[in-house]
């Protein structure tokens, strides 16, 4: 049985020697971090009640223990300081209390605290996460690495994580910061609670995000569309784009489109709609480059201006119409032509593929109201809002 002591034990005032008890003549030790173990071989004289067990340096030895049995022959020693020689003494003691003369003095140093691991490696620019690799510690006593953290930022280290298994060889921290420095160490803990210094330290940088999208465009000048373009990243690893879209400057913006091009065509049946717009790239692990700050606005090609009417005449029952169109977008025309006459009966008649800039209109009948607009009609085949009106109302004969 292996007895322990938790404290130092009362000193007598002297000693009081019987030099003809009999002595433990050997002591035997065997160290661990924060203890020693103590062997000797039992005196089992009848006269000896037990032993007493004298720890210190030199002379300056006090008793810690009280050993209450003369068959005992062991004796753990607990809560030392590691890496630290003590000295130890045995005697017996009697029925009375008499001692015999002390044992040798028997030397013992206490193991030092174990280093920590001795190869620590972390693998960085990965996205929002670092990983970090170690040799397992080949005491087989620790259990457990701590795994501490610290940023430049916050000199301080804070405990990350604790993993249990000496075979243990890596941790992968993650949820961190894009483009961001880190700095690790561990520490390992044995079995018994011991608490290694730490290792050296080693640096990490998260992978960054791609950079922002440049060279971004959009036309206003396209019928029915918008083509947005942009420059390709310079990043090898881009995996493809988000086009952004708003009707309004100040947002919201919504994904619009994924696309591995550097171009995006926005279908829109509508002339002269603007619509804003923001490109991001996004990296093979997901990384997204931030927004621009400032949008990009495109337009779908508006209407062509109406057509200026400059000149209209009405001789001998006939209409005469002269215009012009004010963009110079329009290739041809359409006029139109409401019939009144009387309260119910109107008729409307379209004349299209006018060429020219002139429209005659002949026969028009007595008593009878009538009234013309003129659209310019452009390449794309996109029709103006119409000209003002032109209204004759032809006197009855």
């Amino acid at each position: 049985m292996m007895l322990s002591g938790c404290g130092l034990q009362p000193q007598p005032s002297k000693p009081k020697i019987d030099l003809s008890l009999p002595t433990v003549t050997k002591i035997r030790t065997l160290s661990d971090i924060k203890s020693i173990a103590l062997e000797w071989s039992p005196v089992y004289d009848e006269r000896v009640q037990g032993y007493y067990l004298y720890r210190g340096k030199g002379s300056k030895l006090k008793r810690i223990a009280k050993i209450e049995d003369r068959y005992s022959s062991h004796y753990l020693d607990t809560d030392l300081t590691p890496d630290t020689i003590y000295e130890y003494r045995l005697s017996t003691y009697d029925k009375m209390g008499k001692e015999s003369k002390a044992s040798p003095v028997a030397k013992a140093k206490t193991l030092p605290i174990p280093e920590s691991v001795s190869f620590l490696e972390a693998i960085d620019h990965l996205p929002r996460e670092v990983k970090l690799i170690w040799r397992p510690h080949p005491f087989q006593r620790v259990e457990w690495y701590i795994i501490e953290r610290s940023e430049p930022a916050n000199e301080k280290w804070q405990q990350r994580a604790t993993l249990k298994g000496r075979l243990n060889a890596e941790y992968i921290d993650k949820d961190l910061k894009d483009n961001h420095i880190y700095y690790y160490r561990v520490r390992v803990k044995t079995c018994d609670g011991i608490l290694s210094k730490p290792s050296k330290t080693v640096k990490a940088n998260t992978k960054p995000r791609p950079s922002i999208v440049r060279g971004l465009t959009a036309t206003k000048n396209l019928p029915k569309k918008i083509i947005v373009r942009w420059q390709p990243n310079p990043e090898p690893d881009i995996d493809h784009y988000n086009v952004y879209k708003s009707i309004f400057e100040i947002g919201p913006y919504i994904v619009a489109a994924k696309t591995k091009r550097t171009e995006y065509v926005d279908l829109i049946d509508e002339d002269g709609a603007k619509r804003y717009y923001k490109v991001t790239a996004v990296d093979s692990d997901g990384l997204e480059s931030f927004k621009q700050d400032v949008p990009v606005v495109g337009q779908t090609l508006p209407k062509p201006l109406p057509p200026v009417i400059d000149e209209q005449r009405f001789e001998n029952g006939t209409l005469y119409l002269r215009w012009e169109s004010p963009d110079g977008r329009a290739v041809k025309y359409i006029v139109n032509k409401i019939e009144k006459e009387g309260f119910l009966k109107e008729s409307v008649y379209t004349f299209t593929n006018i060429r020219s800039t002139t429209f005659t209109d002949a026969g028009l009948k007595p008593g009878v109201k009538y009234i013309y607009t003129v659209i310019a009609v452009d390449k794309y085949g996109i029709e103006s809002k119409p000209s003002k009106e032109i209204v004759i109302k032809v006197p009855k004969s």
